[in-house]
């Protein structure tokens, strides 16, 4: 058996496990900084002579840096979907929940099933994906205080005020950064321009689509880049008694699907297949909402192809 890790990420520590080759497991625990990744790093160059397969849950940005640092030192990293470790625990009967015990599932994940090897995006992609993440708590924190203008007391309405322009400067300035971070790099450009060719897709949406995607190349179908927008449809029937309506998995990039509801609108209007697609979804009696979740998950579709082709948008090829 070759050796595994799991890594139980927190904001502040990792908890760690090594299953040796022997079964011997083996607990550690670091900071989450890059000190702690630098001796979690040595730690396992004296317990294991070749590059370990290491596993950890995507928690929300925080196992980012120590992912990077341990492939880097060549190791083999899987970053696992939570909801797959949840479900692999439960099925174990696992009944504990400490640090320890989730990295211990973490590792016995990794012995016993094949997740995929984590490859970090290009260091641009990474930086764009930080930028329009920004642009998205900017125009959120916007949005908050604009609610909190209507009804506001006199006595506070010129803060409020002052605030709202404070992040109108804010928002402006990070978009034109934005544009000249794309501009700057021939590939991100030349994708941008790509996407912003399907009818009902601005260059904001572009950015948010690539910062969120990272890397096209990842994907080998539309239908893997709509799974992973949370665009699929999840079904709940079994056998003669449950018939559940179906809905969106939602499991995926929330930032991705926020991102293209407005533009799913607008192409329902100019972009004339699915112009037509919905269409004939409203003449089989579907409802408006229904309409335009299968219109976003289209507007996956014709991202994906337009990028993996090269090719601007063709409405007579889509």
């Amino acid at each position: 058996m070759d050796p595994v890790v799991g890594i139980d990420v927190s904001k502040a520590k990792l908890a760690v496990v090594l299953i040796a080759a022997s079964g011997k497991t083996f607990h550690k625990s670091c900071a989450n900084t890059p000190a702690g990744h630098a001796e979690l790093v040595r730690w396992l160059t004296r317990q294991v002579e070749a590059p370990v397969r290491i596993g950890l849950e995507a928690t929300g940005g925080y196992q980012e840096a120590v992912a990077l640092a341990l492939h880097d030192a060549a190791h083999h990293v899987s970053v696992l979907n939570p909801s797959a470790v949840e479900a692999y625990g439960r099925s174990q009967l696992r009944r504990a929940k400490t640090d320890p015990s989730d990295a211990a599932v973490i590792a016995d994940f990794m012995r016993t099933q094949t997740p995929p090897r984590w490859v970090p995006a290009p260091p641009e992609a990474r930086q764009l994906q930080a930028l329009v993440r920004r642009l998205d708590a900017l125009l959120e924190m916007r949005t908050q205080e604009s609610n909190r203008l209507e009804l506001a007391a006199p006595i506070v309405r010129p803060s409020i005020e002052a605030t709202v322009a404070h992040l109108d400067t804010e928002v402006a300035a990070i978009k034109r950064q934005i544009a000249a971070h794309i501009d700057q790099f021939p590939t991100l450009r030349t994708q941008r321009d790509l996407i912003v060719s399907i009818p009902g897709i601005g260059e904001t949406t572009a950015a948010i689509v690539l910062g969120e995607l990272l890397d096209i190349s990842r994907f080998t179908s539309a239908r893997e880049v709509a799974a992973f927008s949370g665009l699929v449809p999840h079904v709940r029937q079994s056998g003669t008694s449950i018939r559940g309506r179906g809905t969106l998995s939602r499991l995926g990039a929330a930032r991705l699907r926020k991102a293209l509801y407005f533009p799913a609108l607008t192409a329902i209007r100019h972009n004339l297949p699915l112009q037509r697609f919905a269409a004939r979804l409203r003449a089989a009696g579907k409802p408006k909402m229904v309409i335009v979740a299968a219109v976003m998950r289209k507007l996956i579709h014709q991202i994906f192809g337009v990028l993996r082709s090269r090719r601007r948008f063709d409405p007579t090829c889509a």
